[in-house]
């Protein structure tokens, strides 16, 4: 607090709890004491001729003089210097700096509880948005915030982060088939992430993008660990951005083996990225699934 709003020491303090003394005083004595009227003193009696009577005449009445009160005789021996009257614009003055006091120091308030970065909160914070109820059994347990923001960071960069995955992978196989002298993909490879699709789906788009701006100072300081000076906003936009540029390409789709893993037969759909190759394996309507979703949640965060 400033000195400006500091009360100064008053002479007009000392005189209201004076005054308000002599008030309580006076209230005790009026409930409590005799009331404050002058003393009556019996005259000496004065020798006068009075005829006999036949009646005995009655006793003299003996009136007995109150003690004083001893708070009326404190007060009596006291000097009390009373005040001059004060205006009640002088009152206002003088009560003013000490409203003014305790508004300024009202106690602040509280600091918020620190946000629940728990797997399980997270995780059921995720499903309440989906009436799906298989996305629990898709989604893994634990790291679920490290996880979207190491493969976020490694997606924008056109990589997969394959130990920081969100989604648990599919149980059925890869399957392709021969004809021609040629290896194809099997429509059953994609069937396989219809699962995955539908769930995305489900998902309410703002509802998600809700939960992530609720979260984004935590989801922003364990961004702030692996890349200095950036904002996850912009990582994530261009994560999405990259997947959207994903070609669509015509199906069937040869494939090849190189060692134990199939490749595409085409050269310029082998020099896409990881991730692009990814969601192409998904299939041709799983990939417009997944893409419509995503430009929707692109368009809430923009």
């Amino acid at each position: 607090m400033s000195e400006a709003l500091q009360p100064q020491t008053s002479p007009f303090k000392p005189h209201i709890a004076i005054i308000a003394a002599i008030v309580v005083v006076i209230v005790l004595a009026i409930l409590f004491f005799p009331s404050d009227e002058p003393e009556v003193v019996q005259p000496e009696p004065v020798p006068v001729a009075i005829e006999p009577v036949i009646e005995a005449e009655p006793e003299p009445v003996v009136v007995a003089e109150p003690e004083p009160a001893p708070v009326l005789d404190s007060i009596a021996t006291e000097e009390i210097e009373i005040p001059a009257p004060v205006q009640e614009a002088e009152i206002v003055e003088e009560l003013a700096p000490i409203v003014v006091e305790e508004i300024i120091e009202a106690p602040e308030p509280a600091e918020p509880e620190e946000k629940d970065v728990s797997d399980g909160t997270i995780k059921s914070l995720i499903l309440a948005l989906s009436p799906s109820n298989v996305l629990g059994h898709l989604l893994v347990d634990d790291g679920l915030l490290n996880r979207f923001v190491v493969f976020t960071d490694n997606l924008a960069q056109e990589e997969l982060a394959d130990n920081h995955q969100l989604l648990r992978q599919p149980t059925n196989k890869f399957r392709v088939y021969q004809q021609a002298d040629k290896e194809w993909i099997d429509a059953a490879s994609y069937r396989r992430y219809t699962v995955y699709s539908e769930a995305l789906e489900s998902i309410s788009a703002e509802g998600l993008v809700n939960l992530y701006q609720d979260y984004k100072p935590e989801i922003q300081a364990i961004y702030d660990e692996i890349s200095i000076g950036s904002d996850f906003d912009d990582t994530l936009l261009a994560a999405i951005d990259h997947i959207l540029d994903t070609p669509e390409i015509p199906v069937p789709v040869a494939v090849e083996t190189e060692s134990v893993m199939y490749q595409f037969a085409d050269r310029q759909i082998e020099n896409l990225s990881a991730p692009q190759k990814q969601l192409l394996r998904t299939g041709p309507e799983n990939m417009r699934t997944i893409k419509a979703k995503l430009r929707d949640i692109a368009a809430l965060l923009k």
